[in-house]
């Protein structure tokens, strides 16, 4: 439309998007859920594809600065934490976060159908840093940490946690 019409539109890409009140079909609540109701033995799919996870108030901040730059107009740019990390590898740091030891068992039914799991999935936000300036609060590693925590937190309170079925696998 921008280019057809002259719409003065951008296009935002966030990546993987997580925080306190997320659903849990995504698989950050899945984990911490599973954990904040005693579960040693987490339930997951696939462990070795990788994500770039971004923290709620990133992507929120990446559109809130679009919607103020007129830079970006006509353009395509991503959103995410410029890191990625294996589900695996986010179930272990869950785990350490929260100061629990866990297994993990892998459920058929969790894993995607051939040929529709993304292996890989990381977000290039030099744009996005070019056009408007931004980049990630929440990026690397410790940023990952830093967000977990706080998600983490959130799911742990019983309030917050009762209003999730984490006991059952949600499609």
């Amino acid at each position: 439309f921008y280019n057809s019409f002259d719409t003065p539109v951008s296009i935002l890409r966030p990546f993987n998007t997580y925080g306190p009140r997320q659903s849990c079909r995504a698989v950050i609540p899945t984990i911490i859920g599973q954990i904040a109701i005693g579960k040693r033995e987490i339930s997951l799919g696939a462990l070795k594809p990788t994500r770039d996870f971004s923290f709620v108030t990133d992507t929120v901040n990446g559109f809130i600065q679009a919607m103020n730059c007129d830079e970006l107009v006509g353009n395509i740019v991503n959103i995410g934490s410029n890191f990625e990390i294996s589900i695996g590898g986010l179930a272990a740091t869950i785990a350490e976060i929260m100061s629990v030891e866990i297994t993990i068992k892998h459920e058929d039914e969790r894993t995607r159908p051939d040929n529709s799991e993304v292996e890989r999935l990381i977000a290039n936000t030099e744009k996005s840093q070019k056009i408007m300036g931004w980049q990630p609060s929440y990026g690397g590693m410790d940023g990952l940490r830093r967000g977990l925590a706080e998600t983490a937190k959130w799911f742990q309170n019983p309030k917050n946690l009762k209003l999730y079925k984490t006991n059952i696998y949600n499609i």
